[in-house]
């Protein structure tokens, strides 16, 4: 047996004897548990962390992308699962043309009763209703649906030219960086605003004709809100691309890609393997910031009356018909505004946490 004395304590330690033909016995010291938790322990404390895992824990411990994150998911949740909800609530009320009415009817965001114009929130309509009586609630729900649609289907055409024309750009190089990037610049002509309005008012009317089956935006009043998407996604990805372009000059003069282009791997599963996911801090930062302004655009295009029209409901057109009524009735156009703020700050708020934590040059 082997002993230790520590701060004057004797410990003893097992020990195991074993004789072979050859070699006489041989004393080997087996360590104890405690020597044994503490080698592991700190093997796990030497592990390395990647710049991910680093970001991730920057974000759990920043209050900036709490903040953003709880709000977004409460309005996802709000315009998602918010007027199924909302339409079983209540009891039934006589209708001004169509006799007694349930919640299935008056908290529908296009229905409006005549006789309930400009009310305060009460048990009834929530947030009370706007100058044709309809339920401010059940539009308000309807417009964060518009504008969270809105934002992530400009997003998705956004990250997806950006990323595919930024990287062709920035790994290729040559005569392809140089088509591709006037090709960018070219976009940068278009002015998002002028762009929307001028598809809009060559394809405007017959949206209509053209969008009746599809989802959402096929619903009345909503026509035009897929011109708008497609202006204001066609505007915003050459900002991407040259963001994704500028790392992905930076990325393929790493070590790394210079090691797996000499093993031989194909230039697709390369870019795919480890030019993407390297892009992937960047692209997180970019489309939060830019959803941000995409909600902001679609909502002063419905402003203009160039976006969603009556009956049906967002934000911007929120706003542009309650702003007549500002002076006598300030509820009406405050309830939208306040939720076009407080979502525009969580993803501005998002974003600059993205950009902290994964890039550390950002941090002050």
């Amino acid at each position: 047996m082997a002993t230790n004395n520590t701060n004057g304590f004797e410990h003893t330690k097992p020990s195991v004897s074993i004789a072979t033909d050859t070699h006489p016995a041989t004393t080997v010291l087996v360590l104890d548990a405690p020597d044994a938790l503490d080698i592991n322990a700190s093997r796990d404390a030497q592990k390395p962390v990647s710049p991910f895992q680093r970001a991730l824990k920057l974000l759990r411990h920043d209050k900036r992308a709490l903040f953003g994150l709880s709000v977004l998911f409460l309005f996802v949740v709000i315009a998602l699962a918010g007027p199924p909800i909302y339409q079983h609530i209540g009891g039934t009320y006589q209708g001004d043309l169509t006799g007694p009415i349930g919640p299935a009817v008056y908290h529908q965001y296009a229905h409006g009763e005549l006789s309930q114009q400009d009310e305060l929130p009460s048990a009834r309509y929530w947030l009370g209703t706007d100058s044709v009586g309809r339920d401010i609630l059940a539009r308000l729900m309807q417009g964060l649906l518009i504008s969270l649609t809105v934002a992530v289907t400009v997003e998705v055409v956004n990250v997806t030219l950006g990323l595919f024309i930024g990287v062709l750009a920035g790994f290729y190089g040559g005569w392809i960086d140089f088509l591709l990037a006037r090709f960018t610049d070219l976009m940068f002509a278009f002015p998002s605003l002028l762009f929307a309005i001028l598809l809009v008012g060559v394809f405007g009317s017959s949206a209509n004709l053209f969008l009746s089956n599809v989802p959402l935006f096929g619903d009345p009043g909503n026509a035009r809100l897929l011109v708008v998407s497609i202006a204001l996604a066609f505007t915003s990805w050459p900002m991407m691309a040259r963001y994704v372009r500028g790392q992905t000059l930076q990325i393929k003069e790493a070590q790394f890609i210079e090691a797996s282009q000499a093993s031989g791997t194909k230039t697709a599963r390369l870019i795919i393997q480890h030019i993407i996911p390297h892009l992937l801090s960047i692209i997180f930062i970019i489309s939060t910031l830019d959803i941000a302004g995409t909600i902001t655009g679609e909502a002063g295009i419905s402003l203009l009356g160039l976006g969603v029209s009556d009956p049906g409901s967002s934000l911007g057109l929120m706003i542009a018909d309650s702003l007549d009524l500002a002076d006598s009735h300030p509820w009406e156009v405050l309830v939208p505004t306040l939720a076009l703020t407080i979502i525009v700050l969580a993803f501005s708020f998002l974003g600059d946490s993205l950009r902290d934590a994964f890039d550390p040059r950002s941090r002050r």
